[in-house]
């Protein structure tokens, strides 16, 4: 599920740029492009795997396949149709996998060898970190009201009131600090294209770089799953909640 609407987003943001600047969007591969992912995927997969000169293959080929793993493990923490009712330290859980990602980054730029991936992972992990801490104390106000460690209870407590009109101010800001933990403009610094080219991921290509653009999409509707559930009241069965989702995934 989480797979197939990662390649519709990326189709929809580029259908909305599109009309955004006046131009027509993707409309060749199938009935108005809506296969276009898929075929993107596919070339991809098929390039040719080119291999570095002075690089650490194990960790150079490893690191970008355990951040997808640990990305689709994070959806253990979100309780679809009630399958972790027993997970009590979702929260905790939440936050020791995200805390994992700046080792990732650095993994990645410092196995490639190349000087214009390290500095990116050095600007984008700075980034990281400072948001993290930030991030840490404004979830520890929801875990102080619920007095619980589970994402479960978080619904539980907007049954009558959806959070969002008691927390609008600390919404705008975990939106903010969400957006850079994702890397999303206005803090794309990591991708400096006049002097750090592509950022840490500048060395990869073929199959390998469609896996870090999966690792981050997948992040991205993770948070925005996430937000829903902290200040609009998540409940997985009812349409509306997609809605939400995916407002938050478009902004």
């Amino acid at each position: 599920f989480v797979m197939v609407s990662i390649a519709y987003i990326t189709l929809l943001e580029r259908k909305i740029l599109g009309y955004i600047q006046i131009r027509k969007s993707i409309n060749k591969v199938s009935f108005l492009g809506i296969f276009q992912p898929f075929s993107d995927m596919f070339k991809l997969y098929f390039k040719e795997f080119f291999m570095l000169n002075y690089f650490n293959m194990m960790i150079y080929l490893l690191v970008p396949l355990i951040g997808l793993f640990l990305s689709m493990y994070m959806y253990m923490s979100l309780p679809f149709f009630s399958v972790n009712l027993f997970f009590n330290y979702s929260i905790l859980f939440l936050l020791s996998c995200l805390m994992m990602n700046v080792y990732f980054v650095l993994l990645m730029s410092w196995s490639s060898n190349s000087k214009y991936s390290y500095l990116s992972s050095i600007r984008m992990v700075a980034q990281m970190i400072s948001y993290e801490i930030s991030m840490f104390i404004y979830l520890l106000c929801f875990i102080l009201l619920m007095n619980s460690l589970s994402i479960i209870d978080l619904s539980k407590i907007q049954k009558y009131l959806w959070m969002m009109f008691l927390m609008l101010f600390l919404l705008i800001i975990l939106f903010i600090i969400f957006l850079s933990e994702l890397n999303r403009i206005p803090f794309d610094f990591m991708e400096g294209e006049s002097e750090l080219v592509s950022g840490f991921n500048v060395e990869y290509g073929s199959s390998m770089f469609s896996i870090i653009f999966i690792f981050e999409y997948l992040n991205i509707v993770f948070f925005s799953i996430f937000l829903c559930l902290l200040f609009l009241k998540g409940v997985f069965y009812y349409f509306l909640f997609y809605i939400k989702v995916m407002f938050f995934m478009l902004f």
